[in-house]
């Protein structure tokens, strides 16, 4: 059963203390549904959470900056994303998911809007495919936005030479979920490892309990982090992926999900690097 956690009214401070500009990378916003439909096709109906529920998040956690990410819910209609990206008083940039013939001038519009990233969900129906990989990269290039990639495991492995070989960035959501059981050795995890070398993939630390069977803090998911850490720092951002949808009965604490970059990224200057630099250079904000 798919579980989207309810809005967060009560939150502890954090032990982390967020560096000015400090950027939430990945979350969303969903309903009413009376007004934002979802598609026919999906894999759940999630409670109904707004900006102001993320934002009274982001208070808490001193997050200043966010990307709002089209989900698979929604399909090719980006209203919902829009719309919230007007309501927002963070700043905001957008992950939209739109058809590759979309008109020249819709493309112009969810730019102006903040888009800069174009979401490829490979895992369920209904978005865009793997099979567009090549033609969505050219695009990319072409409108300077990045392909955010929502793959599994063996998707990556068997996509790996495609993603090498794009004329654009690409983002990989989630560490491609990549279980932590398997170690660092498993081979998704290494196709990782060597997209980051070639320059070509960042990557999102972000959603722990899709990788890990164990309760957080997720010790079975440091191996995993410190490497891509140790790999390349300049090539990773952080998110909470709010409102948290996972398979669980565990109640998470976006508080808590903030204070494992203590343990992930222990160097002051990296975390820094993590939360703030490395998103400016992907999305576009102006440096702090």
């Amino acid at each position: 059963m798919i579980i989207v956690q309810p809005p967060e009214t009560t939150l502890r401070p954090p032990r982390l203390v967020a560096p000015p500009g400090a950027t939430d990378c990945h979350f969303h916003i969903f309903g009413p549904e009376s007004r934002y439909p979802y598609v026919p096709v999906r894999r759940f109906t999630p409670p109904e959470v707004s900006t102001a529920d993320f934002e009274h998040v982001c208070r808490q956690l001193g997050i200043q900056r966010a990307i709002l990410v089209q989900p698979s819910g929604y399909g090719f209609d980006n209203g919902r994303a829009l719309d919230a990206a007007a309501e927002m008083t963070l700043e905001t940039r957008l992950v939209v998911v739109l058809p590759l013939d979309a008109p020249d001038a819709e493309w112009q519009r969810h730019h102006a809007a903040g888009a800069r990233g174009l979401r490829m969900i490979a895992t369920q129906p209904g978005g865009l495919g793997l099979d567009q990989l090549e033609r969505a990269g050219a695009r990319m290039a072409e409108l300077g936005w990045h392909i955010q990639l929502l793959v599994n495991p063996e998707q990556l492995v068997e996509a790996e030479a495609r993603i090498a070989r794009l004329p654009c960035p690409v983002v990989i959501d989630h560490m491609a979920h990549c279980p932590a059981a398997a170690g660092t050795a498993q081979a998704p995890f290494q196709a990782i490892l060597r997209l980051l070398a070639g320059g070509k993939a960042w990557v999102k630390l972000s959603a722990g309990y899709h990788l890990s069977k164990q309760q957080p803090p997720y010790p079975d998911l440091l191996p995993l982090v410190h490497a891509l850490v140790a790999a390349r720092p300049d090539r990773l951002v952080w998110a909470s992926d709010w409102p948290h949808v996972t398979m669980s009965n565990m109640k998470l604490s976006s508080t808590d999900l903030f204070d494992l970059l203590l343990d992930w990224v222990p160097d002051d200057a990296t975390r820094t690097r993590v939360l703030v630099r490395n998103p400016e250079m992907l999305y576009g904000f102006a440096p702090r």
